[in-house]
């Protein structure tokens, strides 16, 4: 037997115990995200001396998994596995050949995917180094990106959605500087921002899945930010928060931006 395929065999052992007591879907998801190619790049992760052990999934996405792995020293972090399907393409090709940062990346359903891990890698990089709040990047390769694991050892954060807000007040202000200081620090704006996709740790809001953030020069870039604006004052109006209006948010997000520029 190659190495190659002593190394497959092995990693095909580590994650059995993943695929046991699943339903039929669960079984199809395994299939989806546990191929070959993904298995390899998981080796090269342990043989790089990033992962030691891959254990239980997370969270499950419309573009992929997320598993709690752990180093040799037994330190946690996450590890997401982007399906490599074609609905997964179709899904994300429309952010990929929209970034300016991935021109000439299009059609290759394999490069578009893994210029979308490499995106969002990017993106959560970009965030972390204008302050924001998001998982620190780690590493990646191919269709599998290494992150920091936002939990305990009971379990992952809770998402927003879920938890009940002793001041929604303050956590709104937390989360709009997501939008304000992404757009004018990171030049990014989320996209898809809403109570689905921050995650509440001790406290304080986090933002995950930025990989359909866009750069702030995209065509489209105003109007996804008042989406992002709209759907995050109407979670906290919900949530009895003192909301501004959609207009006044984006005006801070635009106006304060075109006034740093001009000092």
């Amino acid at each position: 037997m190659s190495s190659y395929e002593e190394a497959y065999a092995y990693l095909e052992r580590r994650v059995d115990a993943l695929k046991t007591n699943k339903t039929g879907d669960e079984k199809q998801t395994d299939a989806e995200v546990f191929d070959k190619k993904t298995l390899m790049t998981i080796y090269d992760f342990m043989t790089s001396g990033y992962v030691d052990s891959v254990h239980y999934p997370i969270s499950t996405g419309k573009e992929g998994n997320v598993f709690y792995a752990t180093d040799e020293d037994g330190e946690p972090m996450a590890l997401k596995i982007f399906r490599t399907s074609t609905s997964t393409f179709k899904r994300v090709a429309k952010y990929v050949e929209g970034d300016p940062r991935f021109r000439g990346v299009t059609g290759n359903r394999w490069k578009l995917i893994y210029a979308w891990v490499n995106k969002e890698f990017k993106n959560l990089d970009r965030y972390n180094q204008a302050g924001i709040p998001v998982p620190e990047p780690i590493t990646f390769s191919q269709n599998c990106l290494l992150m920091e694991y936002i939990g305990d050892e009971t379990g992952p954060a809770p998402q927003l959605k879920d938890v009940l807000l002793e001041d929604p007040d303050e956590t709104y202000d937390d989360v709009l500087s997501f939008i304000i200081e992404g757009w004018q620090e990171a030049h990014l704006v989320h996209g898809d921002l809403s109570e689905y996709n921050i995650l509440m740790m001790d406290g304080e809001p986090i933002m995950i899945d930025v990989g359909q953030a866009m750069t702030r020069d995209h065509y489209n870039a105003k109007e996804l930010l008042a989406r992002d604006i709209h759907n995050i004052n109407a979670f906290f109006r919900k949530r009895g928060a003192d909301v501004l209006t959609d207009e006044e948010v984006m005006e801070e997000t635009i106006n304060g931006d075109n006034e740093e520029e001009e000092q």
